[in-house]
Formats: C-alpha cells, structure tokens, sequence
C-alpha cells in the first residue's frame, strides 16, 4: 500500500475552508481523510469536540508543542490552533490522503516539513468580499473582526508560497476545481509507483 497524499487547504479567516470542503469531501474517489485539529478557543454553536476540532486548554497545548506532537501549529487572537503529527501520519500510512484545513501560518510550517504536500490556496473575490463573510458569521466581537481582516491582508501577500490558487466565488465551483487538483495529483503519483 503506497502513503497517501497530504493536502493543505488554507486562506484567510472567512474565506470559506469549511463550506468548499462540505461539496468535495464525501467523495470517494478523493480517498480522504479529514485530520482534526486541535483548539483552544471555545466550540461555536453546533461544533463537536472531536469531529470539528479538539477543543482542548491552552495547557494541554502548550504539552503538545513542547512533545512534539504538531506537525503545525499557530497562535491567533489569544488561541492555538494546531494538527497532532499522530494522527496524520497514521491515516497516511493508511493509505489515506489527508487533508488539512489550516491557517496560513501552520500551512508554511506543514511545507517546510513535508515538501510533498499539495498545497492550495484559497482567495476570496475581493477583500469587500471577505469582510462580509466574516461580519456575517456575527459570532465575534468587532476588535476581533478587525485583527482578522488585517491578518487576512498579510496572508493574502502568502500566495506565492502555494502551488495551487482558487478563488471562491462560488463554493461550489471552487470545490470542484479542488477535486480536480487532487484527482490529478492522485493520478500522478499512482504513474510514479508504475
């Protein structure tokens, strides 16, 4: 059984991860596996400990780092985010192609250790665009509104860093040119093993 794939998903805060991961990410071709990462901030409404994130203390997290246990992780607006090394390596060695839905930060750090990641990036249509899909979520505080907007435009300068770029005009187009990418890339390492 040959390792799987380890794709990176990433963008700015809002930029729309989750709702283009929804349209692909039942679909078996793909063979994905979904790594869950770890938190420190509070589950929002109908988020599940386990399935959505690992919601876990800043203690706990600091643990982790100082083990080794991330393969990324990063700080932002006073919590971590982090994707426990175990659990990715073991659905790799599965054959199962991970995918990682991360922050840009955490998605250089991934590159940096494992160049043979797919990494793709998301951009929304405009930085307008981007701001009303982060108020419309009216889960946060406007400071917090603001450090994402302007970390946004700092990640945007990231781009260059990513060998795949997708805007999300709309979700579902955006899905299926992202289903492509790794249908593709599938395809390509399946020739390599031949």
């Amino acid at each position: 059984m040959h390792k799987g794939l380890l794709i990176i998903l990433s963008g700015p805060s809002g930029v729309g991860k989750g709702t283009i991961r929804k349209y692909f990410e039942k679909d078996e071709r793909l063979n994905l596996a979904y790594s869950t990462s770890m938190t420190t901030r509070k589950p929002r409404d109908g988020e599940v400990d386990g399935k959505d994130y690992f919601f876990t203390s800043k203690e706990n997290f600091q643990e982790a780092i100082k083990k080794g246990e991330l393969l990324e992780y990063a700080e932002f607006v006073g919590n971590f985010y982090g994707t426990p090394l175990s659990e990715v390596e073991r659905l790799r060695n599965e054959g199962k192609n991970v995918l990682l839905e991360i922050e840009v930060q955490g998605a250089l750090q991934v590159q940096e250790k494992c160049p043979d990641a797919i990494s793709i990036f998301i951009i929304p249509p405009s930085m307008e665009e981007l701001e009303k899909r982060i108020r419309g979520r009216k889960s946060e505080p406007e400071e917090i509104i603001q450090q994402r907007l302007s970390k946004a435009a700092n990640e945007m300068k990231m781009v260059p860093n990513y060998k795949y770029i997708v805007c999300n005009d709309d979700p579902k187009l955006a899905a299926e040119l992202i289903e492509t990418i790794v249908l593709r890339n599938i395809e390509l390492e399946a020739n390599k093993e031949v």
